[in-house]
């Protein structure tokens, strides 16, 4: 992620039409929102296709209430270490952009805010999507479409230059709305003329992603318990012989 605020350092000078930053200035706000939407999903993913591998779920398993206490640690874990690389690029973004906008209470509560409800959206997405992966080698299967949806969602561009339809597809997935949610807390209010219908959508942005966490979370203990019920000693050795014949 410093990588690319590097990358958005050099685009500072960069002017873009009838707006009063710069491009590197309207992209640090959608690459925080980015940080949450992508660790959040890849993080929670890995951790369980991992932990299927190497036998961390079969012990879980084997304890009572385990698979509760290993999901709301790996989440919580995943939550916190997303709060601070979150805060750290906007320690980081603040100094280096002209025009991110941070200096009224208004705004801190609205990025923490917008923050919560978003971790609150992927992590149980991330679980979701983790159970439905046995084996580490498909984890393109939920990387390529997260990939894609960063094309599609705005973060590095207005999703107005996109055609229609394609902004139909961003709105309906979390990540254009976490980029949103982070542009209304850290640039100048006149910023809204360039988003969809020129206004920040404040409520519907708050809804969707309420609507993810809650679709998320109803789906998630679903599928884990449906997980956990698939593993054995001999799932997890069969496992462990077939990375080991793909990896060599």
């Amino acid at each position: 992620m410093l990588v690319a605020v590097a990358v958005l350092y050099f685009m500072r000078g960069v002017e873009v039409e009838g707006a009063p930053v710069s491009l590197g200035a309207m992209n640090m706000p959608g690459l925080i929102g980015m940080n949450v939407v992508f660790g959040g999903i890849i993080t929670l993913v890995s951790m369980l296709v991992m932990d299927r591998v190497n036998g961390t779920l079969l012990r879980a398993k084997s304890m009572p209430g385990g698979m509760t206490g290993y999901l709301v640690g790996q989440i919580g874990s995943a939550a916190m270490f997303l709060s601070l690389t979150s805060i750290i690029l906007l320690a980081v973004g603040l100094p280096l952009f002209d025009g991110l906008e941070f200096a009224t209470p208004d705004r801190w509560l609205l990025f923490l805010a917008v923050l919560a409800i978003g971790l609150a959206a992927v992590m149980p997405l991330g679980a979701v999507l983790g159970a439905l992966i046995n084996n580490p080698k498909n984890m393109s299967l939920v990387m390529f479409p997260v990939m894609a949806s960063v094309a599609v969602s705005g973060i590095f561009y207005k999703i107005t230059a996109l055609p229609e339809w394609l902004q139909w597809i961003g709105q309906a997935l979390p990540m254009y709305w976490m980029g949103l949610g982070m542009r209304q807390a850290l640039l100048p209010d006149s910023m809204a003329a360039v988003e969809i219908g020129g206004e920040w959508r404040t409520l519907t942005m708050f809804a969707v992603l309420a609507l993810w966490a809650v679709a998320s979370m109803a789906l998630a203990p679903r599928l884990l318990r449906r997980m956990s019920r698939r593993e054995s000693g001999s799932a997890v050795a069969s496992r462990r012989q077939q990375m080991q014949q793909q990896w060599g």
